[in-house]
């Protein structure tokens, strides 16, 4: 039986620089959404996310809390 060829992209990961920590610490600070931040940093939300959780900092817009009627 042959072996079936994978057509899925290798892992690329790159290493996290200063300029984009910044970057991203910029972003949570203003409560910018993770996908236009994903889009500026060129890295994918997941990655994002866990590197905020990393460094303690939260991300993207915060829901504001229901008002009772």
């Amino acid at each position: 039986m042959a072996k079936k060829v994978s057509t899925r992209a290798g892992v690329s990961r790159r290493d996290w620089t200063t300029a984009e920590v910044r970057e991203l610490k910029k972003h949570s600070k203003s409560k910018t959404p993770v996908k236009d931040i994903s889009k500026a940093l060129k890295r994918t939300t997941s990655s994002l996310r866990q590197k905020a959780g990393a460094l303690g900092i939260t991300l993207g817009h915060r829901r504001p809390k229901k008002k009772r009627a």
